[in-house]
């Protein structure tokens, strides 16, 4: 298939973000306090460092595909992510963020949004660090590529299960 995918029309590469194009790690104490500072959590994303294997792979994918973007970040994020991702040298793309009360896991809330995605349209990768989201990716039939690039975190696994946070 031609980088232009069924009827002319270029396929999908969507990326999740923390964890898959920015590292988490210096934000990461906000989760492992009690209670959990969500707000300070979430303020700390624009100093994100970016992970270099996946920028890089977010940079060659938008070669051949449009570029989305899926996070679990809160709406109230919008403009500080959409700010990181220009600053990184990101290619610009559809931005998908989580409603303020949604709470559903997101291995619930992506496939979701990749289904939807699809109507007319190739997903030729889905990229994310959460294994959870991954598995349910594949299960929807979907590519999938496992963001293995960054230091695994416990607590934010935790708050992407059981607390549908990012």
């Amino acid at each position: 298939m031609t980088a232009q995918g069924r009827a002319g029309v270029r396929p999908i590469a969507v990326f999740d973000l923390d964890g898959t194009l920015s590292d988490t790690a210096h934000r990461q104490q906000f989760l492992e306090r009690r209670p959990r500072d969500w707000n300070a959590f979430f303020a700390a994303a624009a100093q994100d460092p970016p992970l270099a294997e996946g920028v890089a792979l977010a940079l060659s994918s938008a070669e051949e595909c449009e570029v989305v973007y899926v996070t679990g970040r809160p709406e109230r994020c919008r403009r500080d992510t959409l700010a990181w991702l220009e600053q990184q040298g990101l290619p610009r793309g559809r931005l998908f963020m989580r409603r303020e009360s949604d709470r559903r896991p997101a291995r619930a809330v992506k496939p979701e949004i990749l289904r939807a995605l699809t109507r007319g349209r190739e997903i030729r990768r889905f990229v994310d660090d959460d294994e959870l989201v991954c598995d349910a990716v594949e299960r929807a039939g979907f590519p999938v590529v496992r963001a293995r690039w960054a230091e695994a975190s416990a607590a934010l696994r935790d708050a992407q299960e059981r607390q549908g946070r990012t």
